[in-house]
């Protein structure tokens, strides 16, 4: 049976207010408090061929057996890449979008599997069994296979036809889950692309972290599990947008029709990307304008620029140099919203910047995996959405870190001195301090691997409040697609993260440590 949370009560009385979704820009939607809204399943199990004795074991072993059998596997010749997938796939069967937890767990794979590949030796393994871990406890707290919610859609040879977006979205706001499922089987069936551009519209009637997020992941994993898999995946996204329409208010319909808007007053319906180079200075006051205009103008600002024909990725890098920002500008958890693992004062979890950050990454990888309008879309709505996120923040400081004061102090100029200081930073969590010295590493030009290998070390062996893996592969991405001239800003966040997330060690961790025999 699903956990019951402490704060359950003040949720839902925050929810009947209307506060909860002003203070926090709709990011603190925890599906985990709310009731599965279908209880009407599709008929017929659904399996994995080849995959499925695997999957079920990662679903059926108890957490107390668990990693002693993933260590076996993995000595038996395994892949990491085998025990992700298998380990998506028992996800999404069992939570379909459904589940706080569930899909925050799910979101962590891909990324975890990425920073496996960081590591050398046993220790590879150890950030792909913290997810894995952490995936085999919830399936079993959420009921395990007897409440498995993806079923096997069943399809009717005589209503298969062409499909588009708009038969999918009003299906889903009609709350026709079979009909909805069967649309997208469709869809996807005719072309994998067809069916993410069909579910963009989706996510863009009421724009938060996790409904952006997770169609994003869904298709990023299909190149750990495979394309076969696409539908399975990208239900996931589906079952979230039905279950949230349980909770639709009036103003959802003001994106589409903004988008509209714009579409027309820039002429982009049909307008194939640009392809035009933006200077250092452009991509600057672009992150300027999304960070600090208000929403509507932060999404004319990108129609804009899409209009004048600069390419897609220079918006890209715009929304995630603007929700970094976010993050060195993020006040702190406020004392009255402070709960087990989120001290007052934090920054990691689901705090404004991490979810900018997550959102901004997976709006400017769905501009690059869509096309068309959908592709434009994305960019356009990003922006809307990392202006509103700060648009509705309560505790911004006025100027973001690393102060002068901080920058002051560190004198180091080596990579060895400077990484040094940032361990002891971290470990007793000076939030600010860590700032400035992946600040001056970044001004100094040092090697990224090597601080990037320091800040992974506690991506690995923290718990991160679900947001770790993914926060960390958001920075790690985001500094590779940013240009030099400003990519330390995203290293610098995560070093804020990381000091912030310090002291709370992930669950599994030492006995993984131990079975695989890889120090502290």
């Amino acid at each position: 049976m699903r956990r019951h949370y402490s704060s359950r009560r003040g949720f839902l009385r925050c929810v009947g207010s209307g506060t909860l979704l002003a203070t926090l820009g709709g990011a603190a939607f925890d599906m985990a408090l709310i009731p599965r809204a279908f209880a009407n399943e599709l008929d017929g199990e659904l399996t994995f061929g080849d995959l499925e004795p695997l999957v079920r074991e990662l679903q059926e072993t108890g957490v107390d057996r668990l990693q002693r059998s993933l260590v076996v596997k993995l000595n038996s010749g395994v892949s990491l890449q085998t025990l992700t997938g298998a380990a998506a796939l028992a996800n999404a069967r069992t939570f379909g979008g459904e589940d706080y937890i569930g899909f925050h767990t799910f979101m962590a794979l891909a990324p975890a599997l990425k920073m496996s590949g960081l590591l050398k030796g046993p220790e590879a393994a150890l950030p792909v069994m913290k997810v894995l871990y952490r995936n085999t406890d919830r399936i079993q707290e959420f009921g395990g296979r007897a409440s498995e919610v993806l079923h096997q859609i069943t399809m009717n040879p005589t209503e298969v036809g062409d499909v588009d977006a708009a038969e999918l979205h009003h299906a889903v706001r009609d709350r026709q889950v079979d009909t909805s499922e069967q649309l997208l089987a469709q869809l996807v069936n005719v072309d994998r692309v067809k069916a993410l551009n069909a579910l963009i519209p989706l996510v863009h009637d009421s724009p938060e972290v996790h409904r952006t997020v997770l169609p994003y992941r869904a298709w990023d994993m299909q190149e750990i599990v495979g394309t076969e898999h696409a539908l399975t995946l990208l239900r996931q996204s589906l079952r979230y947008c039905l279950q949230s329409e349980k909770y639709r208010r009036d103003d959802w319909s003001e994106h589409a029709a903004m988008l509209g808007r714009l579409f027309d007053e820039y002429k982009l319906q049909g307008l194939s990307a640009g392809r035009r180079k933006a200077a250092d200075e452009d991509v600057h006051r672009l992150s300027r304008v999304f960070a600090e205009a208000t929403p509507s103008d932060a999404a004319r600002a990108a129609a804009e620029m899409l209009a004048d024909g600069f390419a897609p990725t220079t918006i890209g890098e715009a929304l995630s140099l603007a929700a970094s920002r976010l993050v060195l500008l993020d006040g702190g958890r406020q004392p009255q919203w402070e709960s087990p693992g989120k001290p007052a004062g934090c920054v990691h979890g689901d705090s404004v910047g991490v979810h900018a950050s997550d959102a901004a990454n997976a709006w400017r990888n769905l501009a690059t995996a869509t096309t068309d309008s959908a592709a434009l879309s994305c960019l356009i709505i990003g922006a809307w959405q990392v202006a509103r996120d700060r648009d509705a923040s309560p505790n911004l400081l006025d100027d973001s870190l690393p102060t002068e004061r901080h920058l002051g102090e560190i004198t180091a100029q080596g990579a060895d001195d400077l990484l040094n200081q940032l361990d002891e930073a971290i470990r007793f969590n000076q939030q600010a301090h860590a700032t400035a010295i992946a600040h001056r590493y970044g001004e100094l030009n040092l090697p990224a691997d090597r601080i990037f290998l320091t800040l992974l070390k506690y991506a690995v062996s923290e718990d991160g409040a679900l947001h770790a893996e993914k926060y960390f592969q958001t920075v790690r991405d985001d500094f590779q697609s940013t240009r030099p001239a400003y990519r330390w800003q995203h290293v610098s966040a995560l070093a804020r993260v990381t000091a912030s997330e310090y002291g709370r060690p992930a669950a599994g961790q030492a006995e993984a440590r131990e079975l695989l025999r890889v120090g502290g």
